[in-house]
């Protein structure tokens, strides 16, 4: 699959680039994005809630009042679940909600998404993402010059490039990340992807059908 070449202007050059049919051109596997999905947004879980049971209460552990003759329930402590503020019965604790998933399931994962990005013509490929120094103004006038204003962009660099991540930081619909740390989720939430052309052949070695061969 070919996809043409942007400048770092935003304008349009007569080269074009040849996505890996091992990357970009898989058949999509749904599944193995839901779990990849489910086990990103259950790490992200704090987990850290909790409620005071019985034994955690304020309070006298006296028993209130009599056993019998009273006419009256039979009562323990006011620290009694059943009572007002007293312990809540099998409350909340803390717990870990991460999960695992195999390496060769993520990376099917973002195979797949990034196939489904090809079919749907969401790659906007750009020479070289020219930003000297964090500037805002810079990468707007790149989105605008792509005609992706008021889009939910998903910018991916070659190499780590804080001046870029910088400048996106004001944007709240575009998100940058250096594309072999990219995520499943990152990818899917996006409607366009900018990605940088070096970047594809960092997606390419990590992702492509030589890297499977040497795991």
């Amino acid at each position: 699959m070919e996809v043409k070449i942007f400048g770092s202007d935003g304008t349009a050059t007569k080269r074009t680039v040849t996505l890996d049919p091992s990357v970009f051109e898989i058949e999509p596997h749904d599944h193995a994005i839901w779990l990849d999905v489910r086990r990103i947004q259950a790490n992200a879980r704090q987990g850290t809630h909790k409620a005071k049971e019985r034994g955690e209460v304020r309070g006298s552990t006296r028993k209130l009042y009599r056993q019998k003759g009273t006419g009256f329930a039979r009562a323990g402590d006011a620290k009694s679940p059943i009572r007002r503020s007293g312990g809540t019965i099998f409350g909340p604790r803390p717990r870990k909600y991460s999960l695992k998933v195999n390496k060769k399931t993520k990376q099917l994962a973002r195979r797949s998404v990034l196939s489904y990005k090809a079919q749907d013509d969401a790659y906007r490929v750009v020479e070289n993402l020219t930003v000297e120094r964090a500037s805002t103004r810079d990468l707007v006038a790149l989105i605008a010059g792509l005609d992706l204003a008021d889009t939910k962009v998903l910018v991916l660099t070659g190499e780590n490039r804080p001046e870029i991540y910088r400048s996106s930081r004001n944007l709240s619909k575009v998100t940058v990340r250096e594309a072999r740390k990219a995520s499943t989720l990152d990818l899917l939430s996006a409607h366009i992807v900018v990605i940088e052309e070096r970047a594809i052949d960092t997606l390419v070695e990590q992702l492509g059908e030589k890297q499977e061969a040497v795991a």
